[in-house]
């Protein structure tokens, strides 16, 4: 995925490498253990780990958590399944950690 020069990026905030665009944010509603957390519909640069089970806040999921590619830093996870139909709407996408980003241009 390219991003054009006017973007804003968010990267991680280990090693600078971009891992989301503004464009694909889709809430900045949701919660991590380290606090706020944000959805975006695309993620890049990242290392998907193996699938797992969940019980989350919103109800029972199949996620996967995600890695910096560059220098393994956990950023969040992404959801592969909802098992309540009405949580459907998060499959697919990616939950990043706000303390683990930089915002930049």
């Amino acid at each position: 995925m390219a991003i054009s020069s006017d973007s804003r990026v968010y990267s991680c905030n280990s090693c600078w490498n971009p891992v989301a665009s503004k464009e694909d944010l889709i809430s900045k509603a949701y919660v991590a253990l380290s606090g706020q957390a944000f959805m975006f519909s695309n993620a890049m640069n990242m290392k998907v780990g193996n699938k797992i089970e969940k019980q989350l806040m919103t109800g029972k999921f199949t996620v996967a958590d995600i890695y910096c590619i560059k220098c393994g830093q956990l950023l969040g996870w992404k959801y592969f399944r909802a098992h309540d139909p009405r949580q459907s709407y998060k499959e697919g996408n990616y939950v990043l950690e706000r303390a683990k980003l930089l915002k930049g241009n």
